[in-house]
């Protein structure tokens, strides 16, 4: 018999314990490369009364403990009903997983999250997704010795030995791509191909996020983005409220100097999104606290003289459906580049790229990204 039990957690202070533990498992020793989010967005991320997730899903969190109430791992077994109404294929998912290196845990996690989702009447379940694909997604497969960006994920390396060993096969594998600015490319080609782009069509103009108007700005970035990436692998819509939560983060950290908006004839039809990389601060906070970290967070929350940050992360892009393959990638792709350092960003990270996103992998290595990290999507079919 195991030496510890795997049950759901229904209390506050269950819950309290599932988002400590990863302050006590990513110690400086035995990971100093791990970057612990804020302990209050870990919260209100798992709220059905802060999270407008809630108002279309469910998530049920389970732990595993020794006989003396050591935490030994955790799982949220996830069913998302955006991606139930989009797909109907019977998928439920997992997240927020983490364990010691013993198999027999990691199992019975799996175990827990799958009995769950079935008695829910699903079929198959995947992820990591923490809860959605539009979070903190995927599982990290290479790279252990960098640390994460701003809102990506880090784990051990035998994390996906267990997923495999449980019955789990990857589904998708997505990439990290930096770019320094000391080897970015050679962009003569890429600024003449710009230039063209302009005279064929008169009416683009490229511009920056407008905080004095960034309601209306955010409101042209999620119309965008769900129409952009409705084709691709995974993708689920964000709901209005899952969108007014995610700008009201991004609010708070934004620098709207490496945001663009391109227009064409007054219509926006392509943006792309760069955040200072937080985790450059994050790292040096203690067990994720929010007292500690805010300080941090204002002091350096933009690259300049003094600060911690000289890195950021392009986080999203997109291109209306009916102007792909235009050329209007290049462009908002070409200006982080071109513009970031200028503002004190030294290099960022174009993450994730889908593998199966061949145009923005050859985008980002024309560019003279190099892939950094990769991570893995995993999928078990009952």
């Amino acid at each position: 018999m195991p030496n510890f039990v795997v049950r759901p957690i229904s209390s506050k202070r269950d819950m309290n314990r599932f988002i400590d533990f990863v302050y006590d498992f990513y110690n400086e020793k035995d990971y100093p490369y791990a970057v612990p989010p804020l302990r209050m967005d870990q919260a209100e991320t798992l709220s059905p009364k802060k999270n407008p997730f809630f108002e279309h899903g469910k998530v049920q969190c389970f732990l595993a403990e020794d006989p003396s109430g050591n935490i030994l791992g955790r799982i949220a077994a996830v069913i998302n009903g955006s991606y139930q109404e989009k797909y109907q294929d019977g998928s439920g998912f997992f997240g927020f997983f983490e364990s010691v290196d013993d198999y027999a845990v990691a199992e019975a996690l799996f175990k827990a999250a799958e009995e769950w989702l079935k008695a829910q009447g699903l079929t198959k379940m995947g992820g990591p997704l923490n809860p959605t694909i539009n979070d903190t997604a995927g599982l990290l497969v290479d790279g252990f010795d960098r640390r994460p960006s701003v809102m990506m994920p880090y784990n051990p390396p035998y994390y996906e030995v267990f997923l495999k060993q449980y019955g789990f096969e990857r589904v998708m594998t997505m990439w990290a791509y930096y770019i320094h600015h000391k080897y970015r490319a050679n962009f003569d080609k890429l600024e003449r191909m710009i230039g063209l782009l302009y005279k064929r069509y008169p009416g683009l103009k490229l511009r920056n996020l407008d905080m004095k108007h960034f309601d209306r700005d955010a409101q042209i970035v999620k119309e965008i983005y769900n129409e952009a990436w409705s084709n691709n692998w995974g993708s689920v819509p964000m709901t209005d409220n899952e969108f007014k939560h995610l700008a009201g983060f991004l609010k708070l950290i934004v620098d709207p100097r490496v945001v663009f908006i391109l227009e064409l004839d007054g219509e926006p039809v392509a943006f792309s999104i760069t955040l200072p990389d937080l985790n450059q601060v994050l790292r040096y906070v203690k067990r994720g606290s929010i007292l500690q970290g805010l300080p941090l967070i204002l002091r350096n929350r933009r690259p300049g003289k003094g600060s911690m940050i000289h890195d950021g992360r392009t986080l999203l892009m997109g291109v209306r459906l009916k102007y792909q393959g235009k050329g209007f990638d290049a462009i908002v792709n070409h200006a982080i580049v071109k513009y970031g350092p200028e503002n004190g960003y030294d290099g960022s990270e174009m993450s994730w790229l889908l593998d199966s996103n061949k145009p923005m992998v050859n985008a980002a290595i024309n560019l003279g990204g190099v892939k950094d990290k990769e991570y893995g999507m995993f999928e078990k079919v009952f």
